[in-house]
């Protein structure tokens, strides 16, 4: 394999003109039937987010791929032929180079032989959630489910199951809505460096895997009749020839396939129309809830536009003409927030969000990662309850992953936190879900950052004087964040003749007891006396009654 500078670099320029041209192919022959055209104005006009994700408020994901096998955290697939890094380190140690022991060879080694989704799904409702996401493909290419266009999927290979599917029936089971998650769009330039080579050492300049294996040689092979190249997507702009330095490699990787396009790709346009087909059948055949794409607008541009109308027509079909769909994507601007739903990859809004959002984030990496378990790197039981009253107070959802090994279990300081948040949201969950936004959403002094990847450590920063409110019915709930060493919450907007926190408060209790709590307002704040058989080191919910508590608050939309 040959490639010059030129010709690597050359190709984003083709892309940007696919894209510039919109795309024109049609990847569905035969959509769904429906109101619902291919454009973000039919989206935008005729989407609302279905109520039960509105109530739902918490769900949980299963971020769980053949990736979860080394234990070295996210992106291993692409990283591992990044010369240097540390899962390409971590690879050459236990596997051998990637020059003959590649990716592929790990889908083979993904067994989960541990795997108990009756267990799991029973222990994450137990944790209060209301929705489950499983992982149906990553930036890997490699599908968990049966997959008719795609060779590369789990029934086959690894564990030889229909993941999607053993998940899908038993959250369904237990009453939870399910959904999937679909991050493969990125696969044609994500998996590029699995066409490179070692820029140094005594491997330097012989090409990866990928680019050495065709299917003839998969005879005798554990892999027979497939072809690694539809696994790792065709080669569109490997590493040129002639690379002597990491640091030159790395610069290359950065201007070419780490660049998060969601154009339709010129030099693979049949990537793009194998994934629509990929893509419908996984709507058509697990008929989720959810629909994550784990993108930056929709996919493909007017391919992604035409799945997203397929998905809202099937998905009336499926409900009687209700439209009870949840479609994700990232950085959504204003005008098209109307037409589904956007999520924050660990990160969240510094205000009311208008139209229902979500966050997503995880306990540790969003794939298994050894040495954070080792070093106690898991965020804390408290750090997710608080990041779910914080989302919860300006109109969002948190999807939690809890990352799995790939033997298909979770380790035990996991499981610990997984036990924590379930105590809490036992005795308190109702305080979160069925809510909505209050005339303002927090009183406190601590700010966090808002946008993408801007979520804190795994320690909450959070005290006792950091409140969340929501409303739910007539009522005003205060999520307040910390146990006061006094035993008395103060809430300062409910301090007299604050014209925030207007309206008569006659009554104070906390969710599951009718007893009312010991209250009086005062100059500087609604002092509670709460119960110190309910200390924690979490917070409590108060649940504020009385007249005209909520007057002012804005309708959903």
């Amino acid at each position: 394999m040959n490639i010059s500078r030129r010709e690597t670099l050359g190709v984003f320029g083709a892309a940007g003109a696919a894209g510039a041209m919109g795309g024109s192919a049609s990847a569905l022959a035969q959509p769904a039937a429906g109101p619902f055209t291919a454009d973000w104005a039919s989206l935008a006009k005729g989407y609302r987010a279905p109520d039960w994700f509105r109530d739902a408020k918490f769900g949980m994901w299963a971020h769980w791929s053949a990736q979860c096998v080394p234990e070295e955290g996210d992106w291993y697939a692409r990283e591992m032929y990044r010369q240097g890094t540390r899962a390409n380190k971590a690879h050459v140690a236990k596997y051998g180079h990637p020059t003959k022991f590649g990716f592929m060879e790990i889908t083979n080694l993904w067994k989960a032989e541990k795997w108990q989704p009756e267990r799991l799904i029973t222990l994450y409702q137990r944790a209060g959630a209301k929705y489950f996401v499983a992982l149906a493909n990553h930036h890997d290419n490699f599908d968990t489910y049966t997959s008719t266009h795609h060779p590369w999927n789990s029934t086959r290979i690894g564990p030889r199951k229909d993941i999607i599917g053993i998940w899908s029936k038993l959250a369904r089971e237990r009453g939870l809505r399910f959904g999937v998650s679909n991050h493969s769009a990125h696969t044609w330039h994500w998996f590029q460096t699995a066409y490179g080579y070692d820029p140094e050492g005594p491997m330097r300049g012989q090409r990866y895997d990928a680019a050495r294996l065709t299917a003839a040689d998969g005879k005798g092979q554990w892999w027979n009749g497939l072809d690694p190249r539809t696994l790792y997507a065709k080669p569109v702009m490997p590493l040129p020839d002639s690379v002597t330095t990491i640091v030159e490699a790395n610069e290359i990787h950065q201007r070419t396939d780490r660049l998060w396009s969601e154009a339709i790709p010129a030099q693979n346009p049949e990537f793009a129309r194998n994934w629509a087909l990929r893509c419908r059948e996984l709507i058509d055949k697990y008929q989720p809830d959810l629909l994550y794409f784990d993108n930056f607008d929709l996919p493909f541009q007017q391919i992604g536009l035409e799945i997203a109308a397929h998905y809202y027509n099937a998905n009336r079909a499926w409900h009687n003409g209700n439209l009870e769909a949840v479609l994700n994507i990232k950085m959504v601007p204003p005008e098209r927030r109307m037409g589904l739903v956007e999520d924050v990859e660990r990160g969240g809004k510094s205000y009311i969000e208008t139209y229902p959002w979500q966050t997503d984030t995880c306990i540790g990496d969003w794939h298994y990662d050894r040495a954070l378990y080792e070093r106690d790197g898991y965020k804390t039981a408290a750090t997710i309850i608080h990041t779910l009253c914080d989302v919860v107070s300006k109109n969002g959802n948190l999807l939690l992953n809890v990352p799995m090994r790939g033997d298909g279990s979770i380790d035990e300081k996991e499981e610990r936190i997984v036990e924590e948040i379930a105590a809490w949201m036992g005795h308190f969950g109702e305080a979160i879900y069925g809510t909505r936004p209050w005339r303002i959403h927090a009183e406190g002094p601590t700010k966090p950052n808002s946008g993408m990847f801007a979520e804190g450590g795994p320690k909450s920063p959070y005290t006792a004087r950091d409140v969340r409110y929501v409303r739910k019915g007539e009522n005003v709930h205060g999520l307040v964040m910390g146990w006061p060493d006094d035993g008395i919450v103060r809430l300062t907007l409910w301090s007299r003749n604050n014209p925030v926190g207007r309206g008569e408060v006659e009554r104070v209790t906390v969710p599951g007891s009718n007893a009312p709590l010991p209250f009086k307002r005062t100059d500087a704040a609604l002092e509670v006396t709460v119960p110190q058989g309910l200390r924690n080191t979490i917070g409590i919910p108060l649940i504020l009654s009385g007249r005209g508590l909520t007057d002012g608050s804005l309708a959903d939309v």
